[in-house]
C-alpha cells in the first residue's frame, strides 16, 4: 500500500473512532427528546462531513496520479527533445570540425608550394 493510501486510510480511521467515541458518550448521557433530536442531527452533520471529507480525500488521490502521471511524461518528452537538440549541435560541430581540417590541410598544402616556388 503506498504512503498516501495509508494516509488517508488512517485519516478514515481516526474519523470514525471519533464518531464512535462521540456516540457512546451521547448514549450514556440520556437527556430530553429535543436534546436527542439536536444530537441526532449533529452526528448526522458528522457522518455527512466524513463522507464529503472522505470523497475530497479519494479524489484528491485521483487527480494527484492523474497530474502526476501527465508530469512525469512531459519530463521524458522535455528531456528527450534536449538531448536530440544537442545531439544535432554535437553532429553540426562533427560536420564544422571536418570542414576546419580539410581546410587547414589545403593552406598547409599551400603554404607549402609557396616555399617551395620562392627562390632563397
Amino acid at each position: 500500500m503506498k504512503p498516501a493510501a495509508v494516509e488517508v486510510k488512517k485519516s478514515d480511521e481516526a474519523i470514525e473512532e471519533v464518531i464512535e467515541e462521540e456516540t457512546e458518550t451521547n448514549v450514556a448521557v440520556a437527556g430530553s427528546e429535543e436534546m436527542e433530536l439536536g444530537i441526532a442531527r449533529l452526528l448526522e452533520r458528522i457522518e455527512s462531513f466524513t463522507q464529503m471529507v472522505s470523497e475530497l480525500l479519494e479524489t484528491g488521490k485521483t487527480l494527484f496520479k492523474e497530474v502526476s502521471s501527465e508530469f512525469e511524461e512531459r519530463m521524458i518528452m522535455i528531456h528527450k527533445e534536449q538531448i536530440e537538440k544537442w545531439q544535432e549541435e554535437i553532429n553540426e560541430l562533427r560536420l564544422i570540425d571536418a570542414s576546419n581540417e580539410e581546410a587547414n590541410t589545403l593552406l598547409h598544402n599551400a603554404r607549402f608550394l609557396l616555399h617551395q616556388s620562392v627562390p632563397m
